[in-house]
């Protein structure tokens, strides 16, 4: 829907990646172009990519769509879980209809039957060799510490029976294998504890620098070796010149 805010609706799958000149050679025509129109007009935005008209909604009614893209995108994100809610199929379902509506607002026409927002809408979206298709689970299974969780059991079977505990769940497709465990850090603490690590570093450079007292180390009374060397006739040993 990004897109659609930026760029318009979708072109026929012919006119798509094709230059103006190439269009207009081919003689080929958006037969949805005087149809779809968005509510107030549309303004020039060129898609790069060739795959949609290029004629977007003016700022009020792009604002629209991409102020809903976001209130849906937090009624369903994942950080609910640190407010402990609960996400539940009435909740994205309520998402999506604020989405549909959003669009019919800045589309009262409708778009073309073939755009890939208004083919979800319609629950028609063919992903076949997409990369979104990967992220599309139709039958899937619940996995923790290695372990798949069975839906015939309890999940206090697997992580007893205190009201309290905290786990994290991965989901992955039915009949695929364990998803990788979980990182001991996060990104963000990887970065604190290097930020610490490189201002020790620092510390100690400077005091390093600044603190000359640690020379007696190097004196001959406080080699550990002084006593032996002496047993061995090597006491006063020097390397290089005079």
């Amino acid at each position: 829907m990004q897109c659609l805010a930026k760029h318009g609706h979708f072109l026929p799958g012919n006119m798509q990646g094709l230059t103006e000149e190439q269009i207009e050679e081919l003689k080929y025509k958006d037969e949805y172009e005087k149809i779809c129109v968005p509510q107030g007009g549309s303004v020039e935005c060129e898609d790069p990519i060739g795959r949609r008209t290029g004629k977007a909604p003016n700022e009020a009614m792009a604002e629209v769509l991409m102020k809903t893209i976001t209130d849906a995108k937090e009624m369903v994100s994942n950080k609910l879980t640190a407010s402990n809610t609960v996400l539940t199929l009435a909740t994205v379902q309520d998402a999506l209809d604020r989405l549909k509506g959003a669009v019919m607002i800045v589309y009262p026409m409708k778009l073309p039957p073939y755009d890939p927002v208004q083919m979800e809408f319609d629950n028609e979206e063919d992903l076949s060799g997409t990369q979104a298709s990967l992220e599309v689970i139709e039958q899937g299974a619940l996995w923790w510490a290695g372990k798949e969780l069975l839906p015939e059991k309890l999940l206090s079977d697997y992580v007893g029976k205190n009201e309290k505990t905290k786990v994290i769940v991965k989901l992955t497709k039915k009949g695929s294998s364990a998803p990788g465990r979980e990182q001991v850090m996060s990104e963000e603490e990887k970065k604190q504890m290097m930020a610490w690590q490189y201002r020790k570093q620092e510390e100690m450079k400077k005091l390093h620098e600044a603190d000359d007292g640690d020379d007696y180390y190097n004196s001959p009374w406080a080699n550990s070796n002084n006593l032996k060397n002496q047993f061995h006739g090597i006491g006063n040993i020097k390397w290089g010149p005079k």
